[in-house]
């Protein structure tokens, strides 16, 4: 099969659009044949390096596709039967694996980390990981959906037990999480602040719910944030941007208020007074991924129709140097996607 592969860390200049054995599905795998794979900022960020990650390796954390075999320990699927697969790794047999907590497994991993991805024509994966998916939601959709949808649930609602009438600071409104965060906290009934770098990306999350939009180029966030809330400040930050952003995120919270943190596109050292927290009583919370109840609760949505994927652009597989290099310019509104 054609597959997409880093022998190196490095620029885009390292992916490789190459021939590679087919994957050999276990008696408990179904073999997927992808017809798409959308990116995330963890591909760029592998992609120039990460700890743990071995080469030769295929990128792609969100995959849809179509089932070509079933293992012979595997119930409830056919071929040709449309799917998506679940975006992480886990053993589905340790303590907390069996508890619901497939993110606090020791093995866990976001597949195309530290476990081969989805930047290729076929894959083997295990049953648990596999779901069908409706004929409304093209694969395009589909393959939007898991990573995104699933961080942004598990940080509204498993992490900071959002309750309808909030008010919810989400940065980065054109980002893949911002987009499912805007929407996720509507579902609440919240009201929703972002940011963006330029008027048509706020533009386009009001379009999605967001109630006020703010331009963290031409105006300082935490400075909108007291007017916008009569100098009261926001119950939930919903973080993702690091560094640049970690100080104006706590200026923006109420007291009592929570920061819930999925990432740092931006760098990992970020520092704060700790009088203003314990003086605030503020939480800050940890956020990585979600469990598969998780991810089964918010596609109920997304199938529904309450969620909705947001698709930026396509690219034919072995198009995806210049798909790198569009992810890199931050131009985009949604997923980019990748085709086989």
């Amino acid at each position: 099969m054609k597959a997409v592969c880093i022998h190196e860390f490095g620029g885009p200049e390292v992916l490789r659009y190459e021939d590679v054995p087919d994957p050999k599905p276990r008696k408990d795998q179904v073999l997927i044949r992808v017809k798409a794979c959308a990116m995330n900022h963890l591909d760029l960020w592998v992609r120039k390096g990460m700890p743990g990650v071995s080469l030769p390796h295929i990128l792609g954390s969100d995959v849809a596709g179509e089932v070509v075999e079933v293992g012979e320990y595997v119930t409830g699927f056919k071929s040709g039967q449309r799917v998506l697969l679940a975006p992480m790794h886990f053993c589905n047999h340790c303590a907390k694996c069996v508890a619901g907590l497939q993110n606090q497994c020791p093995e866990f991993t976001v597949r195309g980390n530290l476990v081969d991805g989805g930047n290729c024509e076929l894959m083997a994966a295990p049953a648990v990981s596999v779901i069908p998916i409706p004929d409304h939601l093209d694969f395009n959709q589909a393959a939007s959906v898991p990573l995104v949808f699933l961080t942004a649930w598990h940080m509204l609602v498993g992490r900071a037990g959002i309750r309808p009438g909030q008010t919810v600071l989400i940065l980065g409104a054109s980002s893949g999480v911002g987009i499912a965060a805007i929407q996720v906290a509507k579902l609440f009934q919240a009201r929703v602040i972002t940011t963006a770098g330029d008027e048509k990306k706020l533009e386009k999350s009001r379009g999605l719910g967001a109630d006020h939009g703010i331009n963290h180029y031409q105006q300082k966030i935490s400075e909108e944030v007291k007017k916008l809330t009569n100098k009261e400040g926001v119950d939930i930050v919903v973080e993702h941007v690091g560094a640049a952003t970690w100080e104006e995120s706590m200026k923006c919270l109420k007291p009592a208020g929570i920061l819930v943190t999925c990432g740092a596109t931006t760098g990992p050292n970020a520092g704060f007074d700790l009088r203003f927290l314990f003086s605030r009583q503020l939480s800050i919370l940890g956020s990585y991924m979600g469990t598969m109840g998780e991810l089964y609760e918010v596609l109920s949505h997304v199938f529904a129709g309450r969620l909705k994927p947001v698709v930026d652009r396509t690219f034919p597989l072995k198009d995806v140097r210049a798909a790198h290099e569009y992810m890199e310019k931050s131009r985009m509104f949604g997923k980019v996607v990748l085709n086989p």
